[in-house]
């Protein structure tokens, strides 16, 4: 079968919640082969992340709460895109303002797309290097604490169970491979 064969088409399609972040949509779709089904799905504007590297080599990291799993995770420096940015801007914005520093080299590793099955979000991924500290700017709904783990340590959370933020298991494998000439270079 044939990529173009795969491909449904929309008949129509209804925001059922527009929302700060997101805008949940409900779609009528014809099927290859011409029967028709409902894809529910929510647009999203898309997000950076990045790895925070600093000279010495450790990885500035963030707690934070995150409400609907009501626990605090462990995560690399994300955000999403405002209207019209570019996700480079975006992670030297969120840098900024979740850790408290800026970097002169962003090395763009890839991007993902973590759900979709029922979002098109897509986030892109950031080695951020060569760091200075400014003071952090957190948002005034947003409240962080930073630390500091190497990249051996920090892998060794993921196969514990400490860190299970996709965006940022995939970040930091990414980075590793990239550090070792693996990866993009």
């Amino acid at each position: 079968m044939a990529t173009e064969d795969l491909r449904e088409k929309s008949i129509s399609s209804t925001s059922v919640f527009q929302g700060r972040l997101l805008d949940v949509r409900r779609d009528e779709v014809e099927l290859p082969g011409g029967r028709q089904a409902v894809r529910e799905y929510i647009r999203h504007p898309g997000a950076a992340v990045m790895v925070p590297m600093r000279e010495d080599g450790k990885l500035i990291f963030l707690r934070q709460f995150r409400y609907a799993l009501d626990r605090v995770m462990v995560e690399l420096p994300a955000g999403k895109l405002d209207p019209g940015e570019e996700p480079e801007s975006t992670a030297r914005r969120e840098l900024a303002e979740e850790t408290g520093y800026t970097a002169r080299k962003l090395v763009r590793l890839g991007i993902i797309h973590p759900c979709i099955g029922y979002s098109d979000e897509e986030i892109v991924v950031y080695l951020a290097q060569g760091l200075e500290r400014l003071e952090a700017e957190a948002e005034a709904d947003e409240f962080v604490e930073p630390f500091e783990l190497g990249l051996d340590e920090a892998l060794g959370w993921i196969e514990g169970g400490k860190i299970t933020d996709v965006k940022t298991i995939i970040a930091l494998y990414w980075a590793e491979r990239y550090l070792q000439g693996e990866w993009g270079k």
